[in-house]
């Protein structure tokens, strides 16, 4: 009965892993047709989109067959139920992802806008979402700890971010400043993608101690 757990739980982990690595393809996707280092479509992201979805039902299947035929005990259960908790952080994510890639459809109308802020959150949110992923495979609680941190850097990204767009919009209100909104727009699905991470370290936390903090944020 072990074994088929615990061979089981492996299979959680490998599907948890690709989940993660898809949603930072896809963040990666989505605000590369802003910076223009790749050939990225918004048709790309939605594709990603749709296999986030769909592995997302596989892995609460998964978690499901787990908690009704090996009614797993203890840190097991927790470790499970956390399970299901991150997919639905990660499928939010690979929403927010497709969001971005809807506002900039045209990435030559972005040419006199500074972007390289947008583009640290977007490294900042990818390597968040990454480690989530570790901590939660290697019950890391050090690193979990450590991405929460991270959320601030993001939120203080964020702000400059908009201040900066501000001030542009208020120079430039009839030329571009709807351009300036789209990207504030972008900005901010990034800083939520730092909150929904900061959600999936939580859950890692709460499987390796079963403590959690009530962070429901939207």
């Amino acid at each position: 009965m072990r074994n088929t757990f615990e061979k089981e739980m492996n299979e959680l982990h490998e599907h948890l892993v690709y989940m993660g690595e898809l949603c930072e393809i896809a963040i990666c996707k989505a605000t590369s047709i802003l910076l223009k280092n790749s050939s990225c479509k918004a048709k790309t992201v939605y594709d990603v989109e749709n296999e986030i979805d769909r592995i997302e039902k596989e892995i609460e299947n998964l978690c499901l067959r787990l908690l009704l035929r090996q009614q797993p005990v203890a840190k097991d259960l927790r470790e499970v139920s956390a399970a299901l908790k991150i997919i639905t952080d990660m499928e939010r994510i690979g929403d927010q992802a497709a969001d971005i890639a809807e506002i900039i459809t045209n990435d030559e109308a972005y040419e006199n806008f500074e972007v390289s802020k947008i583009e640290s959150m977007s490294k900042q949110v990818m390597a968040m979402v990454s480690d989530c992923v570790t901590a939660y495979v290697k019950q890391d609680l050090a690193l979990a700890g450590a991405i929460i941190k991270q959320d601030d850097i993001v939120d203080d990204l964020f702000e400059q971010v908009k201040q900066d767009l501000i001030r542009f919009i208020n120079n430039n209100a009839q030329e571009q400043g709807e351009l300036a909104i789209d990207l504030i727009m972008v900005a901010k699905y990034l800083e939520r993608i730092g909150d929904h991470a900061t959600n999936i370290a939580e859950w890692v936390e709460f499987a390796i101690t079963g403590n959690h903090k009530n962070t429901d944020r939207f």
